[in-house]
């Protein structure tokens, strides 16, 4: 198999059969002409399917080692679209440490439409397990998490999960395919906002997700068609632009963020940095074992508070008051 950067440059991205384009072009067009009621050349409506978008999805899927990738509008759509796999009284285990969004999504619009959720503290197996049930039909995980960069053992969950006959989603938003990927540890479905590292330049909001079961393709294919929420070529065309440079911005976002973490750890007004390469983290050999690189996330507490932690982020220069995360 060709490596990870030659993958991010080509797969799903031959010359253009039309015109021999070298770059995917921007197929900016809501529909496609027939030959004949129902007989097109593999695209009738941008929804269903739009050619620079299939680019995508391929890319993406090559470069998390799995079958099948989906592209959608944003990393919310591609968590809503997951979720219309289950069904009222399902029960699913997501961790503690959970981006907010995600919290949101399951306690304020799913709960209140039938599903249930426990919220673990995923680095501890013995939690984990202890919250499965006979309705558990999901297990919910980031690794390292948002924000507080617990690990989670993504392969001995993935027994616990499959054991109850339960998928097991991983989110890995903060990774990257770069560094980790967790289909190879068991996971069934891989999520990402491709606002952040994917895309990799602040200026597209999108989402994916990858799969290797065919059965799963056809379930989340058909809600990503029906649901509609689908990102547009040009959206697409950036994500798919960001992913060329991704091995490259993560090698020096990793190697920084070591720097970074190694600065803070030392210095006299900070109580604790959370960073899975410090050599004093105690889940630094699980992450030497299921990640390549402890990549470019950092949390941090500042000694005094709430008001001390204010001034430091209202002051930075060479760091932007600003959500998301990724950009160059």
């Amino acid at each position: 198999m060709p490596g990870f950067s030659t993958r991010a440059l080509h797969a799903g991205q031959e010359p253009d059969p039309a015109t021999g384009a070298v770059v995917v072009p921007i197929y900016q067009t809501s529909t496609f002409a027939q030959e004949a009621v129902g007989k097109h050349r593999g695209y009738e409506y941008s929804r269903t399917g739009n050619p620079t978008r299939a680019a995508l999805e391929q890319c993406i899927a090559s470069l998390e080692g799995g079958a099948h990738g989906l592209a959608f509008a944003s990393g919310m759509a591609a968590e809503a679209a997951i979720m219309q796999l289950l069904k009222p009284n399902d029960h699913t285990v997501a961790v503690d440490d959970l981006y907010g969004g995600t919290y949101r999504l399951f306690r304020r619009v799913l709960e209140p439409m039938g599903l249930s959720f426990s919220f673990v503290d995923g680095s501890d197996l013995k939690a984990v397990e202890r919250a499965l049930t006979e309705r558990t039909r999901m297990v919910w995980v980031e690794s390292p998490t948002n924000p507080l960069l617990k690990l989670v053992d993504i392969e001995a969950v993935s027994k616990l999960a499959h054991a109850k006959q339960a998928l097991l989603v991983v989110d890995n938003t903060f990774m990257s395919p770069y560094f980790q990927r967790p289909l190879s540890l068991g996971a069934d479905i891989v999520v990402h906002s491709a606002t952040k590292y994917l895309g990799g330049h602040s200026d597209v909001i999108g989402g994916s997700l990858v799969v290797n079961r065919d059965d799963l393709l056809e379930r989340l294919a058909f809600v990503q068609n029906a649901v509609g929420g689908v990102p547009g070529p040009l959206d697409a065309w950036l994500v798919l632009r960001g992913l060329k440079t991704l091995a490259i911005r993560m090698r020096e976002h990793d190697r920084n963020a070591r720097l970074v973490a190694a600065f803070l750890s030392e210095h006299p007004k900070v109580g604790r940095v959370y960073y899975p390469g410090l050599p004093n983290n105690p889940q630094r050999e699980l992450a030497r074992r299921q990640m390549s690189g402890f990549g470019g996330m950092i949390s941090f507490e500042v000694k005094g508070g709430l008001d001390p932690a204010r001034r430091v982020v209202e002051r930075t220069q060479l760091f932007t008051l600003a959500e998301s995360l990724g950009g160059v």
